[in-house]
């Protein structure tokens, strides 16, 4: 009997020293702990005290050095760009695909389904020996097209032209050759610096990246923001389920989920900062243009497996939800 209760005594000191063991939380963000990114898994830290866990933030300023970090076992969880984490759940991942989320309301929709209960069993992968699971999704923002010379306003014109594109992600650099652009290999940490340095012509980026990494200095006297978001870019946050107590993730969603709307007031509010000198609207036809490319290179690319094909009809859905007269709302594909 006295054996026993040593036993089981042993047992809950255990028990209580492991759940006393602060999960490692490892957070991108491009401009480090004083961005909104990281204010926002700050707040996140203290909700999910309510929830059993007792997390530790490490934040990252180098996107890379997270998947290496994650890869090696060092994360619990981790934050990071969507096109990023896609290798981890290519249904959430997905949400950034080219074209897919045109604009801020579809995107509010597009978020809060992919986070709804409904989808609780697509939230889970297995990576190999590893499973993780889709905690939350935060809105970073549309990204638009920056060009050095404003007289590239037509498809056309970018033909040749010095494009930046994320090395990792298959779906730029196919998305840039479909257009005859040159895609330059580039990393989420310099990506910016290259067009401000005119090692090339243009580049896409939220507003989010505008002010603090000092745009105007690509764009000059000259250059021009093309006012057409080609992509929306979201954050996944991502967890080892084991590490964390159960229910966890479920609870973790729903307070992303009532977190949008602040979100979206934030990215509404970056974009309005960027001075109307360097907004570029396009014509009607040739919007329809960028449209009718950028779904030909998105179905393309679900066809290769990159993107995945539910996420695809979800996001066409949302699309003809808020503009039903759209062109492809008639149309079959995705």
């Amino acid at each position: 009997m006295k054996k026993q209760f040593l036993i089981l005594s042993l047992m809950t000191i255990l028990a209580s020293t492991a759940s006393a063991t602060p999960q490692q939380v490892c957070v991108f963000d491009l401009l480090g702990k004083s961005g909104e990114s990281y204010k926002l898994i700050e707040e996140w830290a203290l909700a999910s005290k309510q929830w059993g866990a007792g997390v530790q933030l490490r934040g990252y300023q180098d996107e890379a050095k997270v998947d290496q970090d994650v890869k090696s076992g060092k994360c619990d969880a981790f934050y990071m760009t969507s096109m990023r984490a896609r290798t981890y759940n290519k249904f959430a991942g997905s949400i950034d695909a080219l074209g897919g989320v045109p604009s801020n309301d579809i995107a509010m929709k597009a978020i809060s389904y992919v986070l709804d209960k409904r989808n609780s069993k697509r939230l889970v992968s297995q990576n190999g020996k590893e499973k993780f699971e889709v905690a939350g999704i935060g809105q970073i923002g549309p990204a638009y097209i920056f060009v050095r010379d404003r007289s590239m306003n037509q498809l056309e014109h970018i033909k040749d032209k010095k494009f930046a594109v994320l090395h990792y992600d298959h779906a730029q650099t196919s998305m840039v050759k479909r257009i005859e652009a040159i895609p330059v290999k580039s990393d989420i940490s310099n990506f910016i610096r290259k067009f401000n340095q005119g090692e090339v012509d243009i580049v896409a980026a939220p507003a989010y990246a505008f002010k603090p990494l000092e745009m105007s200095k690509g764009l000059g006297s000259k250059g021009a923001m093309i006012n057409f978001p080609v992509v929306n870019v979201t954050a996944d946050l991502i967890i080892r389920p084991e590490k964390f107590p159960p229910q966890f993730a479920a609870q973790s969603r729903e307070w992303f989920i009532k977190q949008l709307p602040r979100s979206f007031a934030m990215v509404k509010r970056m974009e309005a900062e960027i001075p109307s000198k360097y907004i570029l609207n396009l014509s009607r036809e040739e919007q329809l243009n960028y449209q009718k490319i950028l779904r030909d290179g998105r179905m393309d690319l679900t066809r290769q497996g990159i993107y995945d094909p539910m996420m695809m009809t979800v996001l066409k859905r949302a699309r003809c939800t808020v503009e039903r007269t759209n062109f492809e709302c008639s149309i079959g594909g995705e």
